[in-house]
């Protein structure tokens, strides 16, 4: 116990200096969110969302505006074929691999302020803080803005992360197609939209090209649990099991007023049937089941759709519960396709995303909890037991769970009022913004001298 307490005086001595400045951080915040800028709900200029969709016009000029802030501040930037970006502030040794921060800049169509680019420009703080201070790490640190994580243009999300860790196959990225049709009637790939945009970079695409020390990720909580508890930093052990699908029921387009209902193949009613019956499955196993996107054709009011699409996002924190979720929906929507929709429909399952349970490394979250003790130490304890750190697993999924496979990773949690995420109203307080970016800090420097100390370097 002794030698940890003098540990972690020690660091605490080592780092005392390096503060994030919370104006900054804000500033950086809230001139990048000019970009894809939509959804106002209130008067002050802050006051909207986003929609700042990945490889669209607003991702094109806020990739350049995270390339010229890295730049000015002597960093190193790449890009590689998927369009993700790079920044490396060099260390005393240059040939190890870097510790990397990082999130993404892409937004949902109706996504806040930070979800995501409060992870982007905390990593950039950081590598400010250093800056000014003329910080020499042990290693050198990076900083990452990965592409098309929300997987809300093109669908698939952390895609581009997946194929930085070789579980996406890189043409499969290239030419996913998105989700809706752009202006000129036609359906876009990856790979056009990154050539239109100048960010189909050269470098490949993988942890074997660009390998990681070491990842950590700060983002909003998305979710209550901080608030509730008021607590302020989320130290985040591991991501829940989830998996996303493309469902297609196919039927028959008949008139909607001389088909009796028994002589009916309603693709709508069928795909309506099965939407519940997901719901119904995934509380039985006390995990979740959501519909995000619902497609028909021919989208005529007195006509019944012969096609629908929907998607079908299933999660647990087990792998196994989530198998068993899967498999009790391919039965009973076979089931309810065949004999529960009058004259019955078809279905096809596409697999979209296959993210299993994620537990982070133990060396990561030691030092996202130490560095969440400091930065809280001095705080009111306003948490019932005085404590204002938390373990947590988070319900969504993040470019960590695909870094975690190639290199120790962790995240940190921050509070999200109300709750509230993917939606304009999204809210973290400058207050708990600047509380974040201190841990990440605080938590990269602790893991880089750890390096130096097990003589990585």
């Amino acid at each position: 116990m002794n030698g940890s307490k003098h540990s972690f005086i020690r660091m605490k001595h080592d780092y005392a200096a390096l503060k994030v400045k919370q104006d900054r951080l804000m500033d950086a915040i809230h001139n990048g969110c000019k970009f894809g800028a939509s959804h106002r709900y209130g008067d002050d200029p802050t006051e909207t969302g986003m929609a700042r969709m990945s490889l669209d016009d607003s991702d094109k000029q806020i990739r350049d505006w995270f390339k010229s802030s890295v730049e000015s501040i002597g960093c190193v930037h790449s890009v590689d074929q998927m369009g993700n970006q790079f920044a490396l502030r060099p260390g005393k040794n240059k040939q190890a691999y870097p510790v990397m921060m990082g999130s993404h800049l892409d937004t949902q169509p109706t996504g806040g302020r930070y979800d995501g680019i409060l992870g982007v420009n905390a990593g950039l703080e950081a590598l400010r803080v250093l800056h000014e201070h003329d910080v020499e790490t042990e290693g050198t640190i990076g900083l990452v803005n990965w592409t098309n994580e929300e997987g809300a243009r093109f669908p698939m999300m952390a895609v581009a992360s997946g194929v930085w860790a070789e579980a996406v196959p890189l043409e499969t990225a290239w030419n996913l197609s998105e989700v809706s049709v752009s202006n000129d009637g036609t359906k876009k790939t990856m790979k056009q939209e990154l050539e239109r945009i100048g960010y189909l970079g050269q470098q490949k695409a993988s942890y074997k090209e660009f390998p990681f020390a070491a990842y950590f990720e700060l983002h909003i909580e998305q979710g209550p649990i901080l608030e509730m508890e008021q607590r302020k930093i989320g130290v985040v052990e591991g991501v829940q099991a989830f998996k996303w699908f493309e469902i297609t029921v196919r039927g028959r387009d008949t008139h909607a007023g001389t088909t009796p209902m028994y002589a009916r193949m309603d693709s709508m009613l069928c795909a309506a049937k099965l939407i519940v019956e997901a719901n119904k499955i995934a509380k039985g196993y006390d995990g979740l089941a959501t519909t995000g996107i619902l497609n028909m054709q021919p989208g005529s009011i007195n006509t019944m759709a012969h096609t629908v699409t929907f998607t079908l996002d299933i999660r647990h924190k087990i792998d196994e519960k989530l198998s068993q979720i899967e498999k009790e929906c391919r039965s009973r929507f076979q089931e309810i396709a065949a004999n529960e929709s009058e004259k019955g429909c078809s279905l096809e399952w596409k697999e979209l995303v296959d993210s299993p349970a994620v537990k982070f490394h133990e060396d990561c979250i030691a030092a996202v909890r130490d560095s969440a003790i400091e930065v809280c130490e001095d705080l009111p304890k306003s948490a019932s037991d005085g404590q204002l750190w938390k373990l947590m697993i988070s319900g969504a999924g993040h470019d960590a769970c695909y870094t975690n496979r190639r290199c120790p990773t962790s995240m940190i949690f921050t509070v999200t009022k109300d709750g509230i995420s993917h939606n304009p109203r999204e809210y973290c307080s400058p207050e708990d913004c600047e509380l974040g970016a201190q841990t990440l800090l605080g938590a990269v420097l602790r893991y880089d001298k750890l390096r130096a100390e097990r003589g990585e370097l």
